[in-house]
């Protein structure tokens, strides 16, 4: 029979392990003091480390794997680069082919013909930030374009969300997120285990509880029922722990001019242009109700959990796969730029 793997990242992730270097892809590594990235001069460079480690262990036999890892980042987003990646499956007899997406989304196709009784999906990724840079840019036509205003199987407003939308909305599409982002953060606990990687907008908010994954995406029906395009964002918290997601708010550059770049003391960086034809996102967290700044790496965008889900796939067999994960995301090096 054919039996779907247990996917990752999602809303009841599996705990990750005690995070030391020697238990991630690549050992230790050095990294840099305690440092304050909500609070860095514009232009200052920040480097990250990304390491991962998806663990698949199977009790019976399993062909035929067909496996999808979104887990590396996009080579520019915004002020994000992505210096160096690295993935590395543990058998010699996988093919891994790259596919790149919507919204530049990468990601990398495993097929096995065998699979081992154990399977281990390994992924390192260097990624440079730059305090005060350029938010992600995307063309003027995503400001009407009905994929990221029309809603998803996830983000389907009930009559309680279309109602919170007009309630919360302004002519403002600034301050209408900023609303958005803390409503949802005081209507939606953070309780692990609460919620299904199928849970819908409607059902987290029906029953007042979630994770990051339907936080997001209460967000983003809010935002898409008040005509505000806006788009999901898997990623990562600086530290140890699950995969993280939030959301990107896709306004006019001039609009998104007045908000704070975070994580900067000063103005923006040098040669950031204050505005530009097209339009830009501005990235909210309404788990933590704040702007997404230093302290994030974003992996993949798209219009929901559906589109940039980490670790999926399928198998031929009646062996069960059990999935365990760890992570850790370091800051490696801050520079100030010339």
């Amino acid at each position: 029979m054919s039996e779907p793997l247990e996917p990752g990242g999602a809303a009841t992730p599996p705990q990750p392990s005690a995070a030391s270097g020697s238990d991630l892809p690549g050992g230790d590594h050095p990294r840099v003091a305690a440092v304050n990235l909500t609070d860095l001069p514009a232009g200052t460079r920040v480097t990250y480390r990304v390491a991962q480690r998806f663990r698949y262990t199977y009790d019976g036999e399993a062909t035929d794997l067909v496996h999808r890892l979104v887990v590396v980042p996009p080579n520019r987003h915004g002020d994000q680069t992505v210096r160096d990646s690295r993935l590395a499956v543990s058998s010699d007899a996988a093919r891994t082919t790259w596919r790149r997406g919507a919204d530049g989304t990468r990601s990398a196709l495993v097929r096995l013909d065998q699979v081992p009784p154990r399977l281990d999906f390994d992924v390192t990724v260097s990624i440079d930030r730059i305090a005060g840079g350029g938010r992600p840019w995307l063309r003027a036509t995503a400001l009407a374009g009905r994929r990221l205003l029309d809603a998803t199987p996830l983000t389907a407003p009930d009559p309680a969300l279309t109602a919170a939308a007009r309630a919360l909305a302004t002519d403002d599409p600034v301050a209408t997120a900023r609303r958005f982002c803390g409503w949802v953060h005081s209507r939606i606990r953070y309780v692990p285990g609460s919620t299904e990687v199928t849970t819908t907008a409607a059902q987290a908010l029906a029953g007042g509880a979630g994770v990051c994954q339907d936080q997001a995406h209460v967000m983003l029906a809010l935002c898409r029922a008040a005509g505000l395009p806006a788009r999901y964002v898997s990623g990562h918290l600086v530290g140890d722990g699950p995969s993280h997601a939030w959301v990107e708010v896709v306004m006019s550059g001039g609009v998104a001019d007045g908000v704070d770049r975070t994580g900067t003391r000063g103005a923006a960086a040098a040669g950031v242009a204050g505005w530009e034809p097209g339009a830009v996102a501005v990235a909210y967290d309404p788990c933590h109700d704040r702007l997404a700044d230093l302290r994030y790496v974003t992996v993949a965008v798209g219009r929901d959990y559906s589109d940039v889900a980490p670790t999926s796939g399928w198998y031929t067999g009646a062996g069960r796969g059990t999935l365990t994960a760890s992570q850790q995301v370091t800051v490696v090096d801050v520079q100030s730029v010339p």
